[in-house]
């Protein structure tokens, strides 16, 4: 027997065919004609939409029975999409923060050289400062035993002797009685730190008395 109702089902699922183009997806739902040939499960697996999920959309009774040119409407599964932007989001926050770790350890580790830099420079300024000063009073001590005594260790004026022409009462504290160089510059160090400080203050005082 013709049954009426199947073939206006029919025609009406092929001119949804014709106006949609096969199938037609929008932002939320999948809009899809029934081919020949298509199953559920066809359909579900193709677009990721479970067949339980379509029959229960489409008023779909029986599973196993769809027909040719059926207009079939179904909400999509975003799940894929949001899983992709997640891992997507979460590399590039690993991104993010292994540079920003690389960054700040980049920082520490300049600041750090900077600062031995600066400590290294600061200790060569101090030595050189030190050696420098070193030899500016070894220099001005020269000076002052060419002076009084042209580096003679058994110089004599009276009662001054030696290198520093020391009288016999600052011998009598320092030393440098003998006629040994070492006892007598010492003497003459401890004398002139005693009394000068120096020996740039004790040249000081010579160039301008005569004597120190």
């Amino acid at each position: 027997m013709f049954n009426i109702k199947k073939t206006l089902t029919i025609a009406a699922g092929v001119a949804g065919a014709l106006a949609f183009g096969g199938a037609h997806a929008s932002a939320d739902t999948t809009d899809y004609v029934v081919q020949s040939g298509d199953t559920l499960n066809k359909i579900s697996a193709k677009y990721n939409v479970s067949v339980d999920k379509i029959a229960a959309q489409n008023n779909i009774s029986n599973v196993n029975w769809i027909v040719t040119g059926q207009h079939l409407s179904f909400a999509t599964d975003d799940t894929t999409s949001t899983q992709t932007a997640s891992t997507t989001t979460a590399a590039a926050d690993t991104s993010s923060t292994t540079q920003a770790a690389s960054t700040t350890s980049s920082t520490d580790n300049t600041a750090s050289t900077s600062t031995q830099t600066a400590s290294t420079t600061t200790a060569a300024t101090s030595s050189t400062t030190t050696s420098s000063s070193s030899s500016s009073e070894t220099a001005v001590l020269n000076a002052l035993i060419a002076r009084e005594s042209s580096g003679n260790v058994n110089a004599t004026n009276g009662q001054y002797y030696g290198l520093g022409q020391l009288s016999a009462q600052a011998r009598s504290i320092y030393g440098g009685n003998t006629a040994d160089y070492n006892d007598q510059l010492n003497a003459m160090k401890a004398y002139i730190a005693a009394r000068y400080g120096t020996a740039v203050n004790a040249l000081a005082h010579s160039n301008s008395t005569g004597w120190y």
